[in-house]
């Protein structure tokens, strides 16, 4: 089972490492491009366990366009600067405007 989880964890990350700059993606848009439809929340397990990675995890948030991961980043502030610094822009609820810098993994290939 644990080799299982290892692999399903390094395609997370092969995803993610894809995720251009100034763009974000969801969880489940990874699961999704992954074949495991309902396993968003697996995949922000992956992110986790991807932390003091170099990888680009603060371009993945909710399907709202939310910071759910934010914690992990030292706080909503930090991850929302990264983003920010890429030129990806929020609306007034602090959420992430999806409509123009949603990245669907598979899509642009």
């Amino acid at each position: 089972m644990g080799s299982d989880k290892e692999d399903f964890f390094s395609r997370v990350w092969r995803v993610v490492d894809d995720i251009p700059t100034g763009r974000v993606t969801t969880y489940g848009h990874i699961a999704k491009a992954l074949g495991a439809t309902r396993s968003a929340r697996m995949v922000g397990w992956a992110l986790n366990a991807a932390s003091g990675h170099a990888r680009p995890c603060h371009r993945v948030v909710n399907r709202f366009g939310g910071l759910s991961g934010s914690t992990h980043f030292g706080g909503a502030h930090v991850m929302e600067d990264m983003l920010r610094g890429e030129g990806v822009l929020f609306d007034d609820d602090g959420c992430v405007t999806m409509d123009d810098q949603l990245w669907v993994p598979g899509a642009y290939d």
